[in-house]
């Protein structure tokens, strides 16, 4: 954005007298005009002649050019202050925002919330939001040039009277705060997002703005329905991560408020309920300049930020593109798993890339919708320098699957190694309430499942990712009853707009499978939206939906010429293969059997059928391995279960508990039934483990 629009003159002279504390009547008389003439400016029915407007310059201290623009306030002297809601007058309390508690402070929840805001607020539809991530660690002299830009002593008594509650809010602020008296530091995280549409509109009415700033469960999305987000949730995630409730806000906006696009800037601090000096609070508070207009006595209201200001807050902006910076003041990971500067980098990445590797992938017709970046500094100095997150460093096999499809270079069934093979998948839409005829089972959308062979280096394999939307990952799905001999392999499921298709059957299957989200985004299933808003039957096809998805990937998973080698040797979630070099401590290398594949299931009679595929080095004498089979409970040993039934198949066999695999083989498949009369508790209550012992020699 290069230039900003002129403010009409009638409200941008009524705004300049508020601020001035100056009346109409006032004006009228310093001009030698009538109360009425002045009335008729600022209401729009007529403008002053050119001499009178530099006579209006000149009494409000400014130079005509700046009437002529309007695309900035009359500098004046308004002080910053934090503005305190004051307690309901009906004694009701909140120990803490509602909303705040819908998600964990986590920052990978936060990475995935903030980074779907600033998707569905995309701007400019032919290139990508960009999205920065900056954790920025203050301390000495730059800690206290912060704080005092934030008027930190005017929010100590504050925060010291709602850390004194038993609540966990409380709790949570009272370590905060003494953290940082004793450590003298604090960690800043600020979201940059560009080519998004701002917070725009007005500081009080409907609006980007008011939705973020003014309320609390609005949902403002104004994206034709692509909108990841829907129930005004995510937002919060902002403020759960900062161990202080306290957020910065810096916007430029898309479409000019007030005359004027860049620097918008304002504070939000959600405290529990609390008093000081005699007086109770409800626990929100503003930063801001004071509110001019008489009706909006002691409120605080965003300003227009100087350039000084903007970096003395730490809310710099690169460019002058629409977008918004959020400062996370004393943010952290609840979760406890990301303590250290580089652990919170290296989770920002994670999480970025597990949640919208695929939005961040461009094909053959356009390019991605998402670009992501973090950085660590300290005290303004670059520790960790900015990585640009890779979705084919971090999710190869499934960035190589969409790739193929974006760029139409998927086959209709795996033949060779890199192959992805493209199936569609029938999602049947059930009638809105009201809309449908009388057994109108609902309109097909064709989903689109894509299907590759697993790279060796994959942790986990098996599984389909499912997205709709903008392409954030949605729910991860693993297909059941994979035949023997299954291939390991990535799917991904793309419905809606993720098809890149448009038609009405893409729209209705998009908002179908929205309201099938709860708040958190994370799987399709039974909500109240689905349920109230769509016609009898429509968690069926949700379900049918499901399981179609498992079929197709049954169908397209089975072996055919494909040709793969080698094999990931990690562990998978069901099975832990040991040999007596792993259980003696040395090392484990590939010269022992690893596990390619495995899959299990709890039967009806409580008994757990687990299938494993083994990979084996090549060897001069026969392998002779002792499935054995446990319960991994939460605590103590791991008690041991017998087997109801082994049994091997043509590339090994099994005697009295071995399986026995002859030399030159190297893929094995076996199967085992646990007796359920050896389990110490019910299947259902416990996970199972499989340890495959190599006895001692190892031979047959």
């Amino acid at each position: 954005m290069t230039g900003q629009q002129a403010e009409a003159f009638g409200p941008w002279l009524g705004r300049q007298l508020r601020r001035a504390g100056m009346s109409q009547a006032q004006l009228a008389g310093e001009l030698g005009k009538t109360r009425a003439a002045v009335s008729a400016w600022i209401t729009g029915r007529a403008e002053p002649r050119e001499d009178v407007k530099a006579q209006i310059a000149h009494i409000l201290g400014t130079d005509l050019a700046s009437l002529v623009t309007r695309t900035a306030d009359v500098p004046l002297t308004l002080p910053l202050f934090w503005q305190h809601r004051p307690a309901h007058s009906d004694g009701g309390r909140e120990y803490g925002n509602v909303a705040a508690f819908a998600f964990d402070a986590d920052l990978s929840v936060l990475a995935r919330e903030a980074t779907q805001n600033s998707l569905d607020e995309r701007f400019d539809p032919q290139q990508p939001v960009r999205v920065h991530y900056t954790l920025h660690e203050l301390s000495g002299e730059h800690l206290d040039a912060f704080l005092t830009f934030v008027h930190w002593e005017e929010l100590s008594a504050h925060y010291e009277q709602a850390a004194a509650g038993t609540q966990k809010v409380s709790r949570g602020l009272r370590a905060a705060l003494d953290e940082l008296t004793s450590s003298r530091s604090l960690l800043l995280l600020r979201i940059d997002d560009y080519n998004a549409c701002g917070l725009t509109g007005p500081e009080y009415g409907d609006g980007r703005y008011a939705a973020v700033v003014r309320r609390t469960l609005d949902s403002h999305k104004s994206q034709g329905g692509r909108a990841g987000g829907s129930y005004g949730l995510g937002k919060a995630t902002l403020w759960a991560t900062s161990r202080f409730g306290l957020v910065l806000v810096n916007s430029t906006l898309s479409e000019p408020h007030e005359g004027r696009t860049q620097r918008r800037v304002v504070g939000r601090l959600d405290l529990p309920w609390h008093t000081l000096d005699g007086e109770a609070y409800a626990g929100p508070a503003w930063f801001g300049e004071p509110d001019t207009d008489p009706e909006r006595k002691d409120v605080a209201r965003s300003w227009w930020a100087d350039e000084r200001t903007v970096h003395g807050l730490h809310l710099d902006r690169t460019n002058d593109e629409p977008g918004t910076s959020f400062l996370i003041v004393g943010a952290h990971d609840a979760s406890g798993d990301a303590e250290t500067l580089q652990e919170m980098h290296d989770k920002c990445v994670r999480s970025l890339s597990d949640g919208f590797w695929a939005a961040m992938i461009g094909g053959r017709d356009a390019g991605p919708l998402l670009d992501a970046r973090v950085t660590t500094l300290r005290n303004g100095q670059v520790v960790i320098a900015e990585e640009r997150v890779d979705p084919h460093a971090h999710h190869a096999s499934l960035s190589r699957a969409l790739q193929a499809y974006l760029d139409g270079g998927t086959v209709p069934e795996l033949t060779a190694g890199d192959q992805v093979a493209n199936a569609e998948v029938p999602l049947i839409v059930t009638p809105l309430k009201g809309t449908g005829r009388a057994r109108d089972k609902g309109r097909e959308h064709l989903a689109v499942l894509l299907l590759t062979p697993a790279d060796d280096a994959d942790e986990r394999f098996n599984r389909i990712v499912c997205m709709r939307g903008n392409r954030m990952t949605i729910a991860e799905q693993r297909p059941r009853d994979l035949p023997l001999g299954t291939m390991p392999f990535q799917g991904v499921l793309l419905a809606g707009y993720a098809t890149g298709r448009t038609g009405e059957d893409v729209d209705l299957a998009e908002a179908f499978l929205r309201a099938s989200e709860p708040p958190e985004h994370d799987r399709w299933d039974r909500t109240e939206e689905l349920t109230t808003s769509y016609e009898r039957g429509a968690l069926s096809r949700i379900k049918e939906f499901r399981q179609s998805i498992d079929k197709m990937a049954r169908a397209l998973a089975v072996r055919r010429e494909a040709t793969r080698t080698g094999g990931p040797s990690v562990l998978r979630e069901l099975l832990t293969l040991e040999t007596d070099a792993a259980s003696s401590g040395r090392g484990r290398t590939h010269s022992f059997p690893t596990v390619r594949n495995l899959s299990a299931r709890l039967e009806e009679t409580g008994a757990w059928n687990v299938t494993v595929t083994l990979r084996l080095p090549d060897a001069d004498d026969p392998w002779l391995l002792r499935p054995v089979a446990k319960f991994d409970v939460r605590s103590g040993g791991r008690p041991t279960i017998e087997w109801s039934l082994l049994v091997g198949s043509e590339s090994c066999r099994a005697e009295d508990g071995h399986i026995i695999v002859e030399p030159g083989v190297r893929t094995a498949v076996f199967t085992g039934v646990t007796d359920p009369a050896t389990h110490p508790v019910k299947g259902a209550f416990a996970r199972l483990a499989v340890d495959i012992l190599q006895p001692r020699g190892g031979a047959a």
